[in-house]
Parts: C-alpha cells; sequence; structure tokens
C-alpha cells in the first residue's frame, strides 16, 4: 500500500492562520501576536466581560429555559433587538415593516448567507454571478465567501490609499461611479478590517449619493458595532443613513468582540427591503436549513437577555465605551513613543481610525524584519491589532517598528 495520502496535493491556503501558527511555536520571551482578531486585554488576553460572565450563569441555572432546538431563523427576541442595534428603534424601515433578522453561525455565517441570497434572488435571477465589489484592502476570507456561494465575479474599488496612510476617498467615488449599475458593494459601516481606517460623515454622503444615482445595492459588515467609535449610534449611522435614503440593503452583523463571545459565534443578517419580504425571508429561511439547519442558542440568549433589559443594555455600553477608550489610548501613547524615537515619519493616522485594526504602511521587508528578527507578528500588509499593545510590550514594539524602518533608510 502506497504511503502517500490521498490529501498530499493540499497546501497551507491561509497565510494568517499560519502566521497563528508560527508565534505559538515561537520560543522567544518577547514575542507579541499583533495579528489576532480578538480583543486582547491589558494582561494579554482575551477576558469575559463581568456582565456577559453574569448572564451566562443565570442562562445556566434557569429551569425554564430548555434544549430544544431554536427556531431556523433564530431566536425572535434576539433578531429584533439585533435589528434595533443596528438601525434604531425608530428606523422607518422597522416602522414600515420592510426588515427582517436571521440569527446566524457568526458574522462569517451572515456574510455566507447574504451571499446565498443574492446568488439565488438579486435581479430576478436564480443564478446571480456578480459583480461584487470588494474594498482593497481587505479580509482575505471575504473573496472566498463570495465565490463559494457561487457569486464568481468579485473586484475591488480602490480603499486604503498609501500615501496619506488612509481612505483615499477620491479613488474610491471615481471606482463606484465607474462600477456597473446594480452591482454589490461591500463596505464596512465601521472598524474597517483589516486596515481601521474609516470614512466622516460627509464622505460616507458622498458615498451614497453615488450608490443612489447608479443604483448599487450596499452589503455593509459591521463586526464591532461600538468598539470603533465608543458609540452604538456613531458606529451604525452610515447603515442608518443609506436606509433613511430609501437603498435597500444587507447588513452582517458580529457579536463576538463587543461583547466577547468569540467561541459562541453569534451573528445576524438584516435585511432592508422595499417589498416582497415574505418571498425573500422564505428564500432565507431554505437557504439556512442548505446551510447550518438551525443556529447556537446560548450566545444568542445573552445578546439578547443584555439589549432587552435597560440596566443591562447601559452596563454593556459602558463596557463597551471603555474597550474604545483603551485602544484610542494605546494609539496615542504608540504614537507619541514613535515621535520621541525621532525619523522622519508622521504618526497622525494611528489615531485618526478608532477600533481594533490599524494600518501602518509597512512594506514587505519591514514586516518581515518584525516578524524574523523582533519576533513581532503582524499581517503582510502592515496592519495589526492596537488591542494586543499593553503597558508590557508598548516601548519594544515602538522601538521594533523604528528599527525596521530605520533598516531603509
Amino acid at each position: 500500500m502506497s504511503a502517500r495520502s490521498v490529501f498530499d496535493g493540499a497546501v497551507f491556503m491561509s497565510s494568517e492562520m499560519k502566521l497563528q501558527e508560527d508565534f505559538k511555536r515561537d520560543t522567544h520571551p518577547d514575542k507579541v501576536n499583533l495579528a489576532g482578531r480578538e480583543y486582547v486585554g491589558e494582561h494579554g488576553h482575551t477576558t469575559w466581560l463581568p456582565l456577559v460572565r453574569k448572564i451566562k450563569q443565570q442562562i445556566a441555572t434557569d429551569p425554564t429555559l430548555t434544549p430544544e432546538y431554536p427556531p431556523i431563523l433564530g431566536i425572535p427576541e434576539f433578531t429584533r433587538r439585533a435589528t434595533e442595534l443596528a438601525l434604531g428603534k425608530d428606523s422607518p424601515a422597522i416602522v414600515e415593516s420592510r426588515v427582517f433578522g436571521v440569527q446566524t453561525v457568526g458574522c462569517t455565517g451572515a456574510v455566507r448567507l447574504g451571499a446565498e441570497l443574492l446568488r439565488s434572488c438579486y435581479c430576478s435571477s436564480s443564478s446571480w454571478s456578480g459583480p461584487i465589489l470588494l474594498s482593497s484592502l481587505c479580509d482575505d476570507s471575504l473573496t472566498g465567501m463570495f465565490k463559494a456561494a457561487g457569486i464568481e465575479d468579485v473586484r475591488h474599488y480602490r480603499y486604503w490609499d498609501a500615501e496619506s496612510n488612509g481612505v483615499g476617498v477620491e479613488n474610491m467615488v471615481h471606482d463606484l461611479k465607474n462600477a456597473p449599475e446594480r452591482c454589490v458593494v461591500v463596505l464596512f459601516a465601521s472598524g474597517h478590517c483589516p486596515t481601521g481606517a474609516e470614512l466622516s460623515q460627509e464622505d460616507w454622503k458622498r458615498v451614497a449619493e453615488v450608490m443612489v444615482k447608479r443604483q448599487l445595492f450596499p452589503f455593509f459588515l459591521m463586526s464591532a458595532q461600538g468598539l470603533c467609535s465608543g458609540s452604538l449610534e456613531q458606529d451604525a449611522w452610515p447603515v442608518r443613513y443609506c436606509v433613511s435614503l430609501g437603498l435597500e440593503l444587507l447588513c452582517a452583523q458580529s457579536f463576538s468582540h463587543n461583547f466577547g463571545l468569540y467561541g459562541e459565534r453569534v451573528g445576524h443578517l438584516l435585511s432592508v427591503l422595499k417589498q416582497n419580504l415574505l418571498a425573500v425571508q422564505s428564500q432565507a429561511e431554505k437557504l439556512v436549513q442548505k446551510l447550518w439547519s438551525c443556529p447556537p442558542m446560548e450566545g444568542a440568549r445573552v445578546v439578547a437577555t443584555v439589549l432587552n433589559n435597560p440596566a443591562n443594555l447601559f452596563e454593556w455600553q459602558e463596557s463597551v465605551k471603555a474597550i474604545a477608550e483603551r485602544c484610542m489610548l494605546i494609539r496615542e501613547r504608540l504614537r507619541e513613543r514613535l515621535r520621541l524615537l525621532g525619523g522622519p515619519w508622521h504618526w497622525d493616522h494611528i489615531v485618526k481610525p478608532g477600533g481594533l485594526y490599524c494600518c501602518f504602511g509597512l512594506n514587505t521587508q519591514q514586516v518581515e524584519f518584525l516578524v524574523q528578527k523582533k519576533h513581532i507578528y503582524l499581517l503582510s500588509n502592515g496592519c495589526l491589532n492596537v488591542s494586543a499593545i499593553n503597558s508590557r510590550n508598548l516601548d519594544y514594539v515602538a522601538e521594533s517598528i523604528h528599527q525596521a524602518l530605520s533598516s531603509q533608510l
């Protein structure tokens, strides 16, 4: 019998996963993982929010809860509260009953379900294949999610501008103006992954104007509502503004970051439509049966319990605000440390966005220097998770970045 596996042809597809494995194997005492996606606290690891821990304990001992399957589209109270969180209770879409939500297996599940819905019924087609526009830079996994649903025509619009270390608004608007009519545009409502760079409200108005004129369809990603600005309303403003203009849209929500529920996979797909709501909802139900049958319950129960109780909601908002403020404080301290180290570089772009992610604009050689020589792990495009920087490693990270840049002067 041959000693070779029938899977010998498999290759390691994800550079991000390989980076995480390399970090785990690294035995250097000063190693720092800036390539993770989770929020990392001051002590260097993910932690439960105290409120979330308390509610999980309440759920575990609640004799009225039974372990039956949840509804296919999710726990109704969860979908209702998640919808209100994204759109606001007084949203015209809610008042006019033009919206429905589906509980999903994380934000990944929400994106995949949205892609399947587009594939099966967008523009009166049962086999729509694109085009769909993603930002450049963007999360590498997004392309795969849409292609797995059969949407092969995946293109990009310019977003990150390496020269200004921020959003290239003019380039973005130009690309959207020249996009095919009725194409789907994927947009981060806040906390752009992986750059962290964000549009101002005036920039969003320009983008929305183009979308209305070109009949483009927005597919929003809202993976960390509240963690970018510290305000739930401000982080959801782009979605709410598009709804106020009468645009139809999809919005994939995640509750991993803002609730710390990484392992529970709590996501939500929000659909705002002009009409034919029940037919599209029935399509979603059919697709869910094919994709995962029914969603997990505990994490969604936690979220619903928080959002349904004013005291819990207030405590959670304060926790979210504290996380956002800590991330901004890290950015400010890192900028100041880099400024004191000297050199011809400007670091204001570090503090312009908020949230977990930031793009330093480092080139491939500089990133490789940090990984190989300094044991600081970050994405190959120079993007990193600022929450993993703390009082113990901030100086080391700043000095290492300065050395990486100085080595190429």
